[in-house]
């Protein structure tokens, strides 16, 4: 038997199913949202706080004329949506001091591709670390996201 070899196309295209996917990923029961300033809730409210940063990244992208980053940015509600379901947010917590926030500035777009390819590559990297202490169904939540943000560093148009 011949062995199979797929070609970067064909790689290319299972990249981008597993992208459409990555927006449905959840776990198979959902938690009660947590009321309590537990550690995972204190995970779940940081990592929603970090989403929102990077969605208000993107969006300034896209008001400058970027709209094939549009999918990506949805993506990213997309899982806003799906975490604030596992925790009860009063208010949106602060940004982490030393984060710096995302403005709609004159940056050329090829940096700022580099810098999305770049953040989404260690939001990825930092799932993994994430998982220790967290439940089953949100171990798996945060997982689905850190697969995601992967598939972004390969999927973001090289220009726009």
């Amino acid at each position: 038997m011949r062995p199979l070899h797929l070609s970067r196309r064909a790689l290319l295209a299972g990249g981008v199913a597993a992208l459409t996917a990555c927006s449905s990923s959840a776990p198979t029961s959902a938690p009660t949202p947590q009321a309590t300033d537990t550690p995972e809730s204190r995970l779940l409210k940081d990592l929603i706080a970090e989403k929102e940063r990077t969605i208000a990244l993107y969006s300034s992208l896209i008001a400058g004329g970027a709209e094939k980053l549009v999918p990506f940015r949805d993506r990213h509600q997309a899982h806003v949506n799906e975490l604030r379901k596992h925790v009860v947010v009063t208010a949106s917590p602060l940004p982490a001091s030393g984060t710096p926030q995302p403005t709609a500035s004159a940056t050329p777009k090829r940096v700022s591709l580099s810098r999305l390819r770049d953040l989404e590559a260690k939001a990825a990297e930092l799932r993994t670390r994430q998982l220790a202490d967290v439940s089953p169904g949100v171990a798996q939540l945060i997982a689905s996201i850190g697969a995601c943000e992967a598939a972004h560093v390969v999927a973001l148009p090289r220009s726009l």
